[in-house]
């Protein structure tokens, strides 16, 4: 009987240490975030560079400033401030969209330590009641009612495991708490990042409006002054040929990656839905210089920020800035043809690039000889140029002239 007895003690001891190991919660860290803090510090980092290289602008700009012959380095200057002013806005608008799911991730993480905190607490509460009504005395009692020496062992051993375990529910109870801690401090830094980059995105966007007003009354300066209007029109057409010989360096070089382009046979209208025409291919007056000159491709209105697209597949071979095309882009789509696209507000592409037909290459704006927004259009041939409607037959079209809207079909 007295083996029998200390069998089932034993056994009632084993049974009861393995309920209790199971009863325990296991506490399990947050997964690890999608978004990290670091990713954010490196939108950051790349934000200075941006800093740099608007302070280095600006001291180019201060050194033409005072003269005011040099009205058009001004806007060219003030141009590059603006393409960097657009990036470093876009990086933030990136950083305030990852400070988003950080901030999301943070709060369900949050969320989940806290009902483990509550279902931790209500266990807790429930050993401190058993405690309470069993005391420190009944263990005592489980001890000197053992039967003999090994049965005394077994006894011990359950009190251990009981110990342990209470033990182990307070230490979980304390990790969970802490670890609640650290979520606050996190989301709340997290929340306190996401409004430092909204207040710099304003800035941005003042200052961005700043220069665009900028650029505007510059334009004006430069039109009312016959002398400014030599100057740049000698400057401008300086501009263009240094662009157009830039443009074939590109072209040579790239040479065999263009020969084994396969692009479509027919064109796609640069713009979606704009398909009115305030200039065509051929002699016209200059918007600036407000003398006659030849137009090298057709003039497309179109809102500020709109998406400008590949008219075929491609090798994007030139993506840069010149004081007559503002920000362009070249694609060439093999067989000596290529398409330009100038007066970008910004470009979304870079040299080297392969695109496709309809991709987005940059998007509206006014920047180089412009003095509104609009997607200046070119079509060459073999370096030449030629009228980009020759593509576009029986499409139809809208020209404006003198305040006039009339539709045109082409032929």
């Amino acid at each position: 009987m007295k083996r029998q007895k200390k069998l089932w003690t034993g056994l009632l001891a084993a049974l009861l240490a393995v309920c209790l190991t199971a009863a325990l919660p296991v506490y399990l860290a947050p997964e690890a975030s999608a978004v990290t803090q670091e990713e954010i510090d490196a939108l950051k980092n790349s934000a200075k560079d941006l800093d740099g290289q608007k302070r280095e602008l600006q001291q180019q700009l201060a050194a033409v400033a005072a003269d005011k012959n040099r009205a058009l380095e001004q806007k060219a200057l003030l141009e590059r401030q603006i393409a960097v002013l657009n990036t470093q806005i876009a990086n933030i608008a990136e950083q305030i969209a990852m400070y988003d799911q950080l901030i999301a991730e943070k709060t369900e993480e949050l969320a989940r330590a806290e009902e483990d905190e509550a279902r931790q607490y209500d266990l807790f509460c429930q050993r401190v009641r058993v405690m309470e009504e069993e005391g420190e005395v009944s263990y005592w009692s489980i001890l000197f009612n053992s039967s003999d020496f090994a049965d005394l062992l077994d006894r011990f051993i359950m009190v251990e495991e009981i110990i342990d375990y209470d033990n182990a529910v307070m230490d979980q109870l304390i990790a969970i708490r802490e670890q609640i801690a650290v979520d606050k401090a996190g989301l709340e830094l997290a929340r306190q990042g996401q409004q430092e980059a909204k207040e710099e995105q304003e800035a941005a966007k003042a200052e961005l409006k700043d220069q665009e007003a900028r650029v505007e009354q510059l334009i004006r300066e430069i039109s009312a002054k016959e002398e400014e209007l030599e100057k740049a029109e000698a400057q401008l057409k300086a501009a263009a040929e240094a662009m157009d010989r830039e443009i074939k360096e590109k072209e040579k070089a790239l040479a065999a990656q263009l020969a084994k382009i396969v692009s479509e046979a027919g064109f796609i209208w640069p713009l979606k839905s704009d398909k009115t025409l305030t200039s065509l291919f051929g002699n016209r007056t200059h918007p600036i210089t407000g003398k006659p000159n030849n137009h090298t491709g057709i003039d497309i209105a179109a809102g500020g920020g709109t998406p400008i697209l590949s008219a075929k597949s491609g090798l994007v071979t030139t993506s840069g800035y010149n004081n007559s095309y503002g920000n362009y882009v070249v694609v060439s789509h093999g067989g000596g043809q290529s398409t330009l696209y100038a007066h970008m507000r910004s470009r979304a592409v870079s040299e080297g690039q392969s695109v496709t037909q309809g991709q987005t290459l940059g998007y509206v704006g006014s920047t180089g000889s412009s003095t509104g927004n609009h997607l200046h259009f070119e079509v060459r041939l073999n370096g030449g140029r030629v009228d980009p409607l020759n593509y576009f037959k029986g499409s139809t079209l809208y020209i404006r002239s003198k305040g006039q809207t009339v539709t045109y079909v082409v032929p």
